[in-house]
């Protein structure tokens, strides 16, 4: 076994709240069956959990308590105490705070301390980035050693409950239904540990050069504003690019790694929303890969997400067995992804 194989050695979650329908959200915003059908069609997800209580408006969770809680959930599945992880990084949208930064008050509710701890600025792709980053520094120690890798994101500051949604135009009414709260976290190590899935390959790149953001979100968030929209999406332009650079991606991957389609057991996709997660997979035609999808249930939960489909992914893994994953950011067009396999 190759000593600078970086192993993913378990993955956890955490969501706030029970789920919300999207009956409850028609309900609270006062909008007609009509609205609640456009979500089921359109979009394609069932239901979110949110930070936001959603009769009062109060955020009843951080993202720092969420992130807590799935790198707990993490750490125990793969047995590692946090005195014993060597460094911390995070990928986040949306921090709690600009600072201090959420990694940080991540490492002080799990008593982490005297590590280096590193916080990335970033939307959908922002959790493979973070994997990418814990991975070169593991390699780069020069000596066995364990990393925490977080991603999650919290729209509360977007969410305003009190908001007439009727007169929005449809890149901001999209917002609305589009997004789910949580965090996700994953163990990585360079221990020789002989049943961990390897993580063999990580693309991370840029590939925004003269191409309109397709997403932008202010400092300032919809529940506190003034000054105009502080989230707008360009869906068309996200429907149109994001099923083609996620054939692009797959392609790169299985160039990379040699591996033909039917190579591949398990495909975790892009998860934008039901719908355009449905099409991008029918697209991307690995007929014999099982698909680990999560957003119908928990929407799109951002830098959450492949965390999320990692922690269902790796106890179904066998000796043998290859996932591949794939991630792109609309914001400046980010193209992610990584394969994953177990010897």
């Amino acid at each position: 076994m190759n000593g600078s194989d970086v192993r993913i050695l378990a993955a956890g979650s955490a969501l706030p709240g029970g789920p919300v329908g999207n009956d409850a959200l028609a309900r609270r915003f006062g909008m007609d069956a009509s609205w609640q059908q456009w979500i089921d069609v359109f979009i394609g997800t069932k239901s979110r959990h949110l930070a936001v209580d959603l009769d009062t408006g109060e955020v009843r969770t951080t993202l720092a308590e969420l992130g807590a809680e799935a790198a707990r959930r993490a750490l125990e599945a793969a047995g590692v105490r946090p005195r014993d992880v060597d460094l911390v990084v995070m990928a986040t949208a949306t921090p709690d705070q600009l600072m201090p930064a959420t990694v940080n008050m991540v490492a002080e509710r799990l008593g982490v301390d005297g590590v280096p701890t590193y916080q990335l600025q970033s939307g959908c792709t922002g959790a493979v980035a973070a994997l990418d980053v814990g991975a070169q520094l593991l390699r780069a120690g020069g000596k066995p050693a364990t990393a925490l890798v977080l991603g999650g994101d919290v729209c509360a500051k977007h969410f305003d409950v009190h908001m007439d949604l009727r007169g929005l135009p449809p890149d901001e009414l999209v917002n609305v239904v589009l997004f789910g709260d949580g965090a996700g976290a994953a163990v990585l190590t360079t221990e020789p540990v002989d049943d961990a899935a390897v993580l063999h390959h990580v693309i991370n790149r840029l590939t925004g050069l003269g191409r309109e953001p397709g997403q932008v979100v202010e400092w300032f968030g919809q529940a506190d504003r003034e000054r105009g929209p502080a989230l707008r999406e360009d869906y068309k332009a996200i429907e149109r690019l994001v099923p083609e650079m996620s054939v692009e991606i797959l392609k790169e991957l299985l160039d990379t790694m040699g591996w033909s389609g039917t190579h591949v057991d398990y495909l975790l996709p892009p998860q934008l929303s039901g719908t355009m997660t449905d099409r991008i997979v029918a697209d991307l035609g690995l007929t014999t890969a099982e698909e680990v999808s999560c957003v119908a249930e928990i929407a799109n939960v951002g830098n959450a997400a492949p965390f999320v489909q990692l922690e269902r992914l790796l106890p179904e893994m066998v000796a043998g067995d290859r996932a591949i994953g794939i991630a792109v950011e609309s914001s400046k067009w980010i193209k992610a992804g990584f394969a994953v396999g177990k010897r």
